[in-house]
């Protein structure tokens, strides 16, 4: 009798064990479902990245906003020729920095049937010229340039050749009769031959543009360009490959109604170069501090 109970006894408690491991295998599979839909990416975004200070910043920013919405995005370092290029194709979702009316015209010109450039510019008080050092006090103009050719080395020190500001630079040596060779490098070297120079006080002219940090950091000065061959006030454009806004008709309304102030994209540039080793630190900072920036894109 009391074997009998003693074995039921056993038996009961068996099945409570039994019981309880199901529950709690059934538990776990459902937490690792719903973990799998919270995490299942919502699509691949590549965006083409050029190595200037304003796109890299621009470029970690929509990084850092499309992963919080749970997109996958890479960016795809590409020279400004082979990026829009690839946009044409196909093979790259989203350009964001088009300057316009006179900068990129030749790439707008090539492209326009090929690609979706936006009506509304993100950016709308750019400035391109050529640059010189302040103490330069006699040049003042481009028209000054080859009267001072020997100070420059009958040089003007450039970046990456097929930007639409070198593009349009070789046009500007022809307009002003310009004796000087248009010197192709790097961003990142021309600004270093920058900085070089006017350490040493010594002269320097190059293409420049604004936004863009190297004007906080020494003194410069654009110079007059009496034919207009920069152009006066520049625009900053996306664009993006065809079909992109029928795939991703969020995003693509998202990036329409992306635009940033001269503070904003100034603070945004900051935050970036201070943590230039990992410049989506410093994009995940600057959309922390403005949400209330950010939710006026995302309606």
């Amino acid at each position: 009798m009391n074997f009998r109970r003693m074995s039921q006894l056993i038996l009961f408690t068996l099945l409570l064990f039994v019981l309880a491991a199901c529950g709690s295998s059934g538990d776990s599979e459902g937490s690792d479902n719903t973990t799998g839909d919270s995490n299942e990416s919502k699509g691949n975004i590549t965006i083409g990245q050029i190595n200037w200070p304003e796109n890299i910043a621009v470029t970690n920013l929509w990084k850092a906003v499309l992963e919080d919405e749970g997109y996958n995005v890479e960016l795809k370092l590409l020279e400004m020729g082979p990026q829009m290029a690839a946009l044409a194709s196909g093979d790259l979702d989203v350009a964001p920095e088009i300057w316009l009316p006179v900068q990129d015209k030749s790439y707008f010109e090539k492209y326009k049937d090929q690609a979706n450039f936006f009506e509304n510019p993100w950016y709308e008080n750019g400035k391109v010229g050529l640059a010189v050092p302040t103490y330069m006090e006699d040049v003042n103009s481009i028209e000054d340039l080859n009267e001072n050719k020997d100070k420059f080395n009958s040089e003007i020190i450039g970046f990456e050749s097929g930007a639409g500001t070198m593009l349009v630079t070789q046009d500007v040596i022809e307009e002003y009769g310009l004796d000087y060779d248009l010197v192709g490098s790097s961003t990142a070297a021309m600004i270093s031959s920058i900085k070089k120079a006017v350490k040493e006080k010594e002269p320097i002219v190059a293409p420049l543009w604004k936004p863009h940090y190297v004007f906080s950091e020494v003194d410069l000065k654009f110079l007059e360009d009496p034919k207009k061959g920069f152009g006066e006030v520049e625009k900053i454009y996306m664009a993006t490959r065809e079909g992109f806004d029928s795939d991703n008709e969020k995003v693509s309304n998202w990036l329409k109604n992306f635009k940033l102030s001269d503070e904003q994209l100034g603070e945004l540039m900051i935050n970036i170069k201070e943590n230039k080793d990992n410049p989506i630190k410093g994009a995940e900072k600057w959309v922390k501090d403005n949400q209330d920036v950010i939710e006026k894109w995302m309606k």
